[in-house]
């Protein structure tokens, strides 16, 4: 970020995180950062015909039998980011890669790595899941809702994740494109991204899903005009985003209040 954080008198977004980290945990968050046991917890809440069918869950690797599973799939960890595999072709994974991949995410833990204290007693498990692609557009963009105790302030719109050079832009309710990150500050003027026919429920469900929490990220997903669960962060990027302008971070930081925590 390149500059030292004030955790004595927090004000930004990033330093209110990151004393959250240091400084608030209830038990329910270790629940709702698990991606597996968080499946009870969307159910209770909004129903479960928001989450993504489950293959199967599995304590390690050599647990998996690739014989039953179908040609598509997502495997990924219940506990961390960025450990996940998408399988469009079964006869095509490199199951030996995947394996190395996985075994290395199951032995890390977000609370020594970053002080997230909701990951310290997660039980590491390996799941998979459905396959899901929107047939129209041949993708899976996902929508990631800044929430601030059931008030939702914007969502973050990433897409072109199979480009490998993935977007990530910001719209308020109306569908005004907010500069919130560094990387949409280059864009056109006229820059343009749809906004979803289901974007309304999609805003209800994450003021849903973030009641009770100061502040969470609620993220979903929505393919063939179906909206679905992806999972809850308390501390996006663990509190150190290069990414973020810093009005945005002023603006975040103002609406989340840590004074009554």
């Amino acid at each position: 970020m390149g500059k030292k954080l004030n955790l004595h008198n927090p004000k930004t977004f990033q330093e209110k995180l990151n004393w959250l980290k240091l400084n608030y945990y209830v038990p329910i968050m270790s629940q709702v950062v698990d991606k597996y046991a968080v499946r009870s917890y969307v159910k209770d809440r909004i129903g479960k015909k928001y989450l993504i069918p489950l293959i199967g869950v599995y304590d390690k690797f050599d647990d998996i039998d690739f014989n039953k599973l179908p040609n598509q799939f997502v495997m990924k960890c219940n506990h961390d980011s960025g450990s996940y595999i998408i399988c469009e072709d079964k006869n095509k994974l490199d199951i030996n890669a995947a394996k190395e991949k996985i075994n290395y995410h199951m032995s890390k833990n977000y609370y020594y790595q970053w002080r997230e204290k909701p990951y310290k007693k997660v039980n590491p498990k390996i799941i998979i899941e459905k396959y899901m692609c929107d047939k129209a557009t041949n993708s899976f963009d996902d929508y990631k809702f800044m929430c601030f105790d059931g008030i939702v302030d914007s969502v973050m719109v990433c897409t072109d994740r199979k480009s490998g050079h993935t977007k990530f832009r910001f719209f308020d309710r109306d569908w005004n494109l907010k500069k919130y990150n560094k990387s949409s500050l280059n864009d056109a003027p006229n820059t343009y991204y749809p906004k979803p026919k289901r974007i309304k429920e999609m805003f209800e469900i994450a003021s849903k899903l973030s009641e009770g929490f100061p502040f969470v990220r609620v993220d979903l997903y929505c393919a063939n005009n179906k909206i679905y669960f992806g999972e809850l962060t308390f501390f996006p990027q663990a509190g150190w985003d290069p990414n973020i302008v810093e009005e945005a971070d002023k603006l975040l930081g103002d609406k989340l209040n840590i004074k009554k925590k």
